[in-house]
């Protein structure tokens, strides 16, 4: 049994708990990127009844067929149960024999990454729903989980599909744990550790919890990354590669092509395009779609300001902070880390600003709840951006808040190795004025910081508020 301490996902325990009070049978989705805690999730869910979990083969790079995928399942089956010589030819024997497992009593069944094993047969998913017709549904106490890293093809295949309307009792998916739930994979050493010394670590890992479970608290911030991600063998060392093969396979090319461009900032469609050298269409599109869906990157949409409705126009981010970390300092060295000649982690400074900003707009609603926000009076919220025209330049706000009265928070996100000094209120008053503002509109300029402010910052009395990096540490109710 898995002894590393869980935290978070209480919310989505609860909703699944509330499932046991129902009278039938309940079919759920859980779905969310590799590492998120999907199956630690269903882990910690499962303890209380008897549970059967199954998972698929990874793919290995297009290699894994659809007769694997059932072999394994068969072998799943008689190891669980005792059975010998199923037979594997057929995904409808292997549900009618899960199903007569399961058809008593408060059971929980698990199909973990469903994706692989399914994405190979197409008749995979039409035995699956006709199998809970005819039998598992039969079982008012059954709960059954699918579970999956692609949540495109969930969304298209499951959620989406005229087959499985009305059947789905609950539509789960897991994001990056919140940061003041990061907080606390330092354990017992958390008030021991700085919130800069956190924000090295968390500016590489975000609040993915596979990787928060590495951190060892009785090392600091540098021998921390130095193990994970400078040592041969080390988890983030390995990770990108798996990530890239276990969801994309052979196209991995194209989305690493994507996932490079982004991390150097973020692009529009046609700048993306024109970054991995494809022309303009569905292709492109289906391939940010897929990352998109599965969390690694973030489509972000501006606005009208005038009606507070949503623009055309938008811009594709790379969301993921471990990605860009492997691509700008991991992979260029990754010949000298797997000969241990890396003794001490670069200085990674110049993307510090990308990865802090990442951390903050992974955690909009502390930004809400920090400020005493009331989420009904938000109209519109998000990075910013206009177009520049003939008659105006464009500009780009880090966050922006547009509440109901008429009220613009205008944040600016600030990572600096010393203390922030009176320079950002240029900045900032040069964004008030190119953004297109109708009359009768309020700013409110905020500065978001992880190491200070100069006095004079503070003297000026310009911003609203300046939040501290250790606040989102910090739960806030």
């Amino acid at each position: 049994m898995d002894t590393t301490p869980f935290y978070g996902r209480k919310d989505e325990l609860d909703r699944l708990k509330k499932l046991q009070k129902k009278k039938s049978a309940s079919l759920v989705v859980i779905k969310g990127r590799r590492r998120i805690g999907k199956s630690r999730l269903i882990l910690e869910f499962s303890k209380s009844m008897k549970s059967l979990i199954f998972i698929g083969l990874p793919p290995d790079g297009g290699k894994t067929s659809a007769q694997d995928q059932r072999d394994y399942f068969a072998k799943q089956l008689e190891h669980m149960f005792g059975l010998r010589g199923l037979n594997a030819d057929d995904w409808a024997d292997l549900f009618w024999n899960l199903a007569n497992e399961a058809k008593k009593g408060r059971v929980l069944v698990v199909l973990d990454e469903i994706n692989w094993m399914g994405s190979e047969d197409p008749t995979f998913l039409g035995k699956l729903k006709s199998t809970w017709d005819l039998h598992f549904k039969n079982n008012p106490k059954l709960l059954f989980i699918l579970s999956g890293s692609m949540a495109g093809w969930i969304e298209k295949n499951i959620l989406s599909s005229t087959g499985f309307m009305g059947r789905i009792s609950l539509d789960l998916t897991l994001d990056e744990l919140p940061l003041h739930i990061c907080n606390l994979f330092w354990r017992n050493k958390t008030n021991h550790i700085s919130p800069y010394e956190k924000f090295n670590i968390l500016s590489i890992t975000g609040g993915v919890p596979l990787y928060l479970e590495e951190i060892d608290p009785d090392l600091s911030s540098i021998e921390n990354v130095q193990q994970l991600a400078f040592t041969r063998g080390g988890l983030l060392v390995e990770e990108f590669d798996r990530i890239f093969s276990d969801l994309f396979s052979n196209r991995s090319h194209r989305y690493k092509l994507i996932i490079e461009r982004l991390a150097k900032g973020s692009a529009d469609f046609d700048q993306i395009c024109d970054a991995i050298e494809m022309e303009k269409g569905g292709t492109v599109s289906q391939y940010l779609e897929d990352l998109v869906e599965t969390g690694y990157i973030s489509r972000d949409y501006t606005w009208n300001i005038k009606d507070g409705k949503e623009s055309l126009l938008s811009k594709f981010r790379l969301k993921d902070n471990y990605l860009r970390f492997y691509l700008k300092y991991i992979e260029p060295v990754r010949n000298q880390i797997e000969k241990n000649r890396i003794k001490t982690p670069p200085s990674w400074s110049t993307i510090m600003g990308l990865q802090f900003e990442n951390l903050v707009l992974n955690n909009i609603n502390s930004i809400i709840k920090i400020l005493g926000i009331d989420p009904k009076e938000v109209i519109y919220d998000g990075p910013y951006f206009q177009r520049p025209t003939k008659g105006s330049k464009g500009c780009q706000v880090d966050y922006m808040i547009q509440s109901k009265y008429n009220t613009l928070y205008i944040f600016e996100i600030k990572f600096s190795k010393e203390k922030i000094g009176p320079d950002v209120i240029k900045e900032v008053e040069e964004k008030i004025r190119r953004i297109h503002k109708p009359k009768n509109f309020s700013f409110r300029p905020i500065l978001i910081h992880v190491n200070g402010v100069t006095d004079s910052t503070l003297e000026a009395e310009f911003f609203s508020n300046i939040i501290d990096f250790s606040k989102f540490l910090e739960s806030v109710r």
